[in-house]
């Protein structure tokens, strides 16, 4: 269990899907609640804009479902950043990835309850109603990323295609590099595979992480059980 009270200048960096949403069979169904919404809302003006969410999600996708300005998004695991201030750093798009994306979709069309994601910078392959799939997933997504250059990027329930360098380490260490975020102690949640780098990244600029549901070999020092502990101790964080 994190400490109930954040260090002070504390900045803070939060994943999506299975940290502030519950994880779901359909990625493109995700709902926000008010109550995340205006958690967010109060926790960014309580750190003067020091808070950022850092997501495998398209950044537009997650600025839409929140409704707010002026919070920082770092999207395609960490490859999209959108500042606070409204400046962006987003790398271009592989020429190979429209490509590897048409073939996994045709191949994917195949398959009961495997489902495709595509985003900017990759695309995703959802297996979370098929697990018996998990092995043909991987295995297509492992021979796309061989023949196109690309960045494989597993995670839960899924596999990913996406633009090499960058991840949520990166993301992490490129918002404590620009104002408001500079100078400031990090603290990462997140659930994934994905936000370890994260987790890294906020421990080696004096900060720490939160590992977000079961107990696994982790950088993040402590650990809150789900989504509705993480709400439950961000409110907390407010009133302390």
């Amino acid at each position: 269990m994190p400490p109930s009270h954040l260090p002070e200048q504390a900045s803070l960096f939060l994943d999506f899907d299975g940290t502030l949403v519950d994880l779901i069979d359909r990625p493109d169904a995700v709902q926000v609640t008010d109550r995340v919404r205006a958690l967010i809302a109060a926790l960014c003006t309580r750190l003067d804009g020091r808070l950022a969410i850092v997501t495998g999600r398209e950044a537009a996708f997650v600025r839409a479902q929140l409704g707010l300005k002026g919070v920082g998004i770092a999207g395609s695991h960490g490859q999209e950043i959108h500042f606070p201030d409204g400046t962006t750093s987003i790398p271009e798009t592989p020429a190979t990835l429209a490509d590897a994306a048409n073939v996994i979709a045709r191949l994917a069309a195949a398959h009961e309850g495997v489902l495709v994601e595509r985003k900017p910078l990759g695309v995703a392959l959802h297996y979370r109603m098929a697990p018996q799939l998990e092995g043909w997933s991987r295995a297509l997504a492992e021979e796309l990323a061989e023949s196109h250059g690309l960045h494989l990027q597993p995670g839960k329930m899924m596999v990913e295609l996406r633009a090499p360098g960058g991840d949520k380490g990166s993301a992490v260490a490129r918002f404590l590099d620009t104002p408001p975020f500079a100078g400031t102690v990090p603290v990462m949640l997140g659930d994934d595979l994905t936000d370890e780098p994260g987790f890294a990244a906020a421990a080696a600029h004096g900060g720490w992480g939160v590992l977000v549901g079961p107990e696994r070999p982790t950088e993040a020092l402590y650990r809150l059980e789900g989504v509705q502990h993480v709400l439950a101790w961000l409110e907390g964080v407010l009133d302390a």
